[in-house]
């Protein structure tokens, strides 16, 4: 019944697309050219890091008062070495006070150093993992992650806009092994299909420039071109650039957040992490600016208290902050 693909073949972000998958309009460019006129005088908000979130009910309050806990939804793939994935998704719901559901695309066979293989999923079955979890469970927010094919995100994006609620696009394109986790001919669905339909989208600096077809760095730029593709906001993360700061930009307002960079060999699912925080502060009710700050801090600390010494590769990024538990006793 289920399809084994092949192992999934090496590459960095920028070669998953040269090019931008949507071509711009001249109408695009003149909006870029606009935000570019504007933001010349503007003086850019930077936003310090917050010691700690506390999270209040807003706009997004649960629709059934028997329920206390706030529900949050990911849709990605499962990573047998519990680092990234749907793995560190649920772990991340649960720190930030979400009770975490699945609906799962692809199955990886994968460890700390690399993915060899991977198994999608049909995506008759994808929907009905999604069909079963709101028609009972409910959902206050979602996630995506990996996808991996067209059909997932067609699949995916036909359910979600039946069923709006607010979303964070996690565009997960390439393992931090190298393994591509997105082929190449899904990347317009990607973006034609996902990004109308986000709250939010969370590229890092590789997956930014590869989905706006530039060799582009600067946060102002790549955050302007994402959002004339479609998406409502765009958080650029800063883990793989030369600076340290997450560059927020929601259609009107440019928002740096620095964030503390860690000398620690435990990267692996840092990105899931931050992702999964932030869908999770949004169904809590955070603003977007509140949540993205939030996001930021867990993650950077989930890196900070990382396990460094399980695996041959980078080491799983940890929320709970094991080593504090088990030296306590």
């Amino acid at each position: 019944m289920f399809r084994i693909d092949d192992v999934v073949g090496a590459g960095s972000a920028a070669d998953v697309h040269q090019r931008s998958p949507t071509a711009f309009s001249e109408e695009a460019e003149d909006g870029l050219e606009e935000n570019r006129r504007q933001r010349r005088g503007r003086k850019l908000a930077v936003v310090p890091l917050c010691e700690a979130v506390v999270a209040r009910r807003g706009l997004h309050a649960l629709d059934n008062a028997s329920v206390s806990v706030p529900r949050c939804l990911t849709i990605a793939g499962s990573d047998s070495g519990g680092g990234a994935g749907i793995q560190a998704d649920l772990k991340a719901f649960a720190a930030a006070g979400c009770f975490g559901m699945t609906a799962i695309v692809a199955l990886t066979a994968q460890n700390t150093t690399g993915v060899t293989a991977v198994h999608e999923l049909p995506p008759e079955f994808v929907r009905a993992q999604l069909e079963a979890v709101f028609s009972d469970l409910g959902v206050d927010a979602a996630k995506t992650g990996m996808l991996f094919s067209a059909p997932i995100i067609e699949t995916a994006a036909d359910f979600l806009r039946e069923h709006p609620l607010p979303l964070v696009v996690d565009p997960v394109m390439v393992a931090s092994s190298g393994a591509r986790l997105l082929r190449e001919d899904a990347v317009a669905a990607l973006v034609g299909r996902l990004f109308p339909l986000a709250t939010v989208v969370t590229p890092n600096l590789d997956e930014a420039r590869a989905l706006a077809g530039t060799d582009e760095e600067d946060g102002y730029e790549l955050a302007e071109r994402l959002h004339a593709l479609g998406a409502a906001a765009v958080i650029v993360t800063g883990g793989h650039s030369a600076h340290a700061v997450d560059h927020l930009f929601d259609g009107d307002v440019h928002v740096e957040i620095p964030v503390p960079r860690h000398d620690v060999a435990a990267t692996h699912g840092a990105g899931c992490t931050h992702s999964a925080t932030l869908a999770a502060l949004l169904a809590r009710g955070l603003a977007l600016h509140e949540a993205a700050r939030g996001a930021a801090e867990a993650a950077a600390a989930a890196v900070e208290h990382g396990l460094a010494e399980l695996g041959a590769g980078e080491g799983p990024v940890d929320v709970f902050r094991l080593h504090e538990t088990i030296r306590a006793g």
